[in-house]
């Protein structure tokens, strides 16, 4: 066998993941690579799983219940990871969303608590409620495919957005802020 058919799978690769970077950028650059991804939850009810608040207490039932202070008006559920560099990029957008007067349940997908509590200790707490997710069952049953993941819901309880990556910019937190606002109390 000739000594260049040995490279040719090295060359092959090299080939292939230049046209994938080619591709990716050129769906980032036109506006397909969107932030908002439709989500089989959405029009559906937030899924019914029990989680611990981050100080310990237990929230039962659904991620809403009266405990979250979100009975009856919009939320939003963010899940993040002190360990989730894009977390941390969009924790300002976060504090400047509380500072509207959006209610943020935040969920600490696959956390430690104490690295949890450091993080928000650091950066501030933009949420009414953390709830602590250690196996990741409500990101689960919440489809998510990473973290941060937000979610719009309405006063009944029902998904109305996703957001799948971080908020980092104005637009995306005015986009985020309009799906809120556009979900009115009971």
């Amino acid at each position: 066998m000739p000594r260049w058919m040995a490279v040719l799978p090295i060359v092959a690769l090299v080939l292939l993941g230049g046209f994938l970077a080619f591709q990716m950028n050129r769906m980032a650059e036109s506006g397909k690579g969107a932030r908002y991804q439709p989500s089989a939850l959405v029009g559906k009810p937030v899924p019914e799983t029990t989680l611990p608040m981050l100080e310990g207490a237990e929230v039962s039932g659904r991620m809403l219940d009266a405990r979250t202070a979100s009975v009856g008006k919009p939320a939003v559920i963010n899940l993040f990871a002190s360990w989730c560099a894009p977390c941390r990029l969009e924790h300002a957008q976060l504090m400047a969303l509380k500072a509207e007067g959006v209610k943020i349940i935040g969920i600490a997908y696959k956390d430690d608590p104490a690295k949890t509590a450091a993080f928000l200790e650091e950066l501030g707490d933009p949420y009414d409620i953390v709830l602590v997710d250690a196996e990741g069952r409500a990101g689960l049953d919440l489809g998510i495919s990473g973290v941060p993941e937000t979610f719009v819901i309405d006063a009944y309880g029902i998904v109305k957005h996703k957001t799948t990556g971080p908020v980092i910019t104005d637009a995306d937190r005015v986009q985020l802020l309009d799906a809120y606002r556009a979900t009115p109390a009971r």
